[in-house]
Formats: C-alpha cells, structure tokens, sequence
C-alpha cells in the first residue's frame, strides 16, 4: 500500500521510498536479485506507458536503502513489485503523492494543500483498508484485493460520499484507511485490451 518524484534527484534522496511498498521497507528478493532491466519492466506495469517511459524508477534494497536506477523527467517515480507481498504491487506517483507516501512511512501529518496521484495499474493485494501500518493479513484487520487502480492522496476533507467502510467493495471507488491522516481515495479501473488490426 501497498506506496513517489519529481524535484527528481534531491526528492528522491530525501524520500526513503523503501518505505513506499511498505509496512514494505524490505525489498529483498526471494528468489535472488532482479536485474535492473527486470526492476524498470515491473515498475513501468505500474502506470501508463506515456507516463513510465519519462518517470524515475527506484529500487528498494532489504535494509531500506533506495537506490535510483533511472533518472526520470516528468516529475513521477515508479518503484517495482515487492515479491515478498502477497499480490502486484508496483506504484508510480507524483511528487505530492512522494511526499504523501514519507509522511505515513514516517508517521508523520501528511503535507497540507497538496493532493497526490499514484497509479497502481497492476493491482494491490497487500494492505489492511483500516490499519495504515499493517504487515499481514490478520483475524479482523480488513485485508483487501484491489484490482488495477489509481489513489488520490492528501485530500483529507474532500471525499464526502465515497464509501468508508471497513470492507468496502474494491470494483467501486472508495476511501481506504478511513478516519486516519492518511485516508485516501481508492478509484478502480479497467486496463483496456490493446487494440488489433
């Protein structure tokens, strides 16, 4: 949650995105490291081809330490799959989304006035939709599936009528860790076929 960008190297020095994936801050792979070519295709599955191909990709080694392994220049920051969640996780946000993201890694008040976008177009599989510290699914702590989707983060305030509940239905758009600081608005979507001739 799950968990990016663009005032690129200095953002990024700051933000200790081993975080981001988190309750996440470990990468590590289990079945060996990945290449950087395999570390770039996971994390561009994350947003828009428009938007991956010019976005910052980062990896996130076991000890938290973020590595940049391609400089971006559209302001996004796109971080691989963690193989040791349970489902897809890979994300790409903007630079308010990335200061979003530090803000509930370091348990601190998100930024004011800044609203966020994180795309997770292959899906979300790992995180409590009221716990924002959870590390695994546990006996009434509301883990969820949620397919391919984008988040808006930092609007806290502005997401009247959109579902709270504890399990909400993810193939419509809701608020995930409602009632925290760091509630945010969930918004499914369909990835569309590639189109043949």
């Amino acid at each position: 949650m799950n968990r990016h960008h663009a005032l690129a190297w200095f953002a990024f020095s700051v933000f200790s995105v081993a975080s981001i994936t988190s309750a996440s801050a470990q990468h590590q792979h289990t079945t060996g490291p990945m290449s950087d070519e395999d570390i770039i295709k996971s994390a561009m599955a994350a947003a828009p081809p428009a938007v991956a191909k010019d976005a910052t990709i980062v990896d996130v080694s076991a000890d938290g330490k973020m590595r940049v392994i391609r400089k971006g220049t559209n302001g996004f920051t796109c971080l691989p799959d963690n193989p040791n969640s349970p489902g897809p996780d890979p994300m790409c946000g903007d630079q308010n989304a990335m200061e979003w993201a530090q803000a509930w890694i370091g348990k601190k008040e998100p930024p004011k006035n800044k609203v966020g976008f994180m795309y997770m177009l292959s899906g979300g599989t790992d995180a409590s939709n009221t716990d924002p510290y959870a590390e695994k699914p546990e006996p009434n702590n509301n883990w969820i599936e949620t397919g391919p989707h984008v988040m808006v983060v930092g609007a806290k305030g502005m997401m009247e009528g959109y579902p709270r509940a504890a399990k909400p239905d993810t193939t419509q758009p809701y608020v995930m860790w409602p009632d925290t600081p760091y509630e945010h608005l969930m918004l499914p979507v369909q990835i569309p076929e590639p189109a043949t001739r």
